[in-house]
């Protein structure tokens, strides 16, 4: 991959929503060019959407995510792609990775409640024919998803008054 489209990777990684002009100007290319070159990015797969980054704890104060792990005993020929592909189906489910260490597959999973995700765990994750455990942890508090801290208040530009 040249260096245009990994800069062009790199400007739409921090901002999904930079115009054609934007990333012409830092690329020092055409607009049409940058339009080409994204559409083959798109293409082949290696730009996969476009997402905005939302503080849901600001949206609905009881959502509530956990993070799964799931030992799993691997299917010969398939390895641990069977059931990871069958976890990353549900709608509860946000994220799968394959991992190295005391699991295999790390579930992000999110619910309406504590009770609606330990549910879904025990009959759902738990049941599958090659997971072989699960431990889950609640996430508290979120501080920084892909790349953007949830955690910094805006000022308003009205300023503090002192009595």
């Amino acid at each position: 991959m040249d260096n245009i489209n990994r800069k062009i990777l790199q400007i739409l990684d921090k901002n999904g929503r930079a115009t054609l002009e934007d990333i012409a100007a830092v690329t020092d290319i055409e607009e049409e060019e940058v339009a080409k070159r994204i559409s083959e990015l798109e293409r082949c797969g290696i730009i996969r959407g476009y997402k905005g980054v939302i503080d849901w704890s600001r949206v609905d104060p009881d959502r509530v995510s956990a993070i799964i792990e799931l030992k799993v005993t691997p299917k010969a020929g398939l390895g641990f792609e069977e059931v990871a592909e069958r976890v990353s189906k549900y709608p509860e489910v946000e994220s799968v990775s394959l991992m190295s260490g005391a699991y295999d597959l790390n579930v992000v999973v999110t619910g309406k409640t504590f009770h609606e995700v330990t549910n879904f765990v025990s009959r759902e994750l738990a049941m599958m024919d090659s997971v072989t455990g699960t431990g889950t942890q609640f996430v508290m508090k979120r501080y920084k998803e892909f790349d953007v801290e949830l955690t910094a208040e805006e000022e308003d530009g009205r300023g503090k008054i002192s009595l």
